[in-house]
């Protein structure tokens, strides 16, 4: 079983930035993916950002503003997000997928608002 936890969200004025971290209970390895969605209430969750080896993937809606990296411990991933927008506020969630299993945080709240 892995743990996930998150940490980094909350309120910040539109055209701002904020990191979310996310740590795991083990070591993965960099082959299995790795990465953040979100959701809103009434919709279903999204694909935000996913990194699994060499390879990123991003949502078209936040190409060029959101970097997915992984820190130089193999159990954590981060979420650069700059130029935020108020269409971002979500409750993100860090996800790991390993084999059959997919693996969720408690998700962490970001608001984008003036």
């Amino acid at each position: 079983q892995v743990q996930l936890v998150e940490s980094g969200g909350g309120l910040v004025q539109p055209g701002g930035s904020l990191r979310l971290s996310c740590a795991a209970s083990t070591s993965i390895s960099s082959i299995y993916p790795k990465g953040w969605y979100r959701q809103v209430p009434g919709k279903q969750r999204e694909l935000v950002a996913v990194v699994a080896g060499d390879s990123t993937n991003y949502a078209d809606s936040v190409k060029g503003r959101f970097t997915i990296s992984r820190g130089n411990a193999k159990n954590t991933v981060n979420l650069q997000m700059n130029n935020l927008k108020p269409e971002d506020t979500a409750v993100y969630y860090c996800m790991v997928r390993i084999l059959l299993n997919t693996y969720w945080g408690q998700g962490t709240q970001v608001t984008v608002s003036s």
